[in-house]
């Protein structure tokens, strides 16, 4: 996982781009608390944002891989079958 920054909010998370469609971010502290998007969200009821991502993180993410500072992820698994 690479180290990327919000260029909105400067929060730091992890990301891994394996496909096009497909983007794993795994956020380093509690998202609610640390991203003004999902703070902006938060439900008075549950205390927690109900959106599935920053879409300014998002953003951010596209923009780096438009660029070519991040890109697929090299990590391949075990084609299916027997193990000796």
């Amino acid at each position: 996982m690479e180290s990327v920054r919000c260029t909105h909010c400067s929060n730091r998370v992890l990301v891994e781009k394996y496909s096009e469609a497909h983007t794993s971010i795994q956020w380093l502290d509690d998202a609610d608390s640390v991203c003004p998007e999902f703070a902006r969200t938060r439900t008075a009821q549950e205390g927690r944002a109900w959106i599935p991502t920053c879409g300014r993180l998002q953003q951010t993410i596209d923009d780096l891989v438009v660029s070519g500072r991040i890109g697929l992820s090299p990590r391949s698994y075990p084609v299916p079958g027997r193990l000796e």
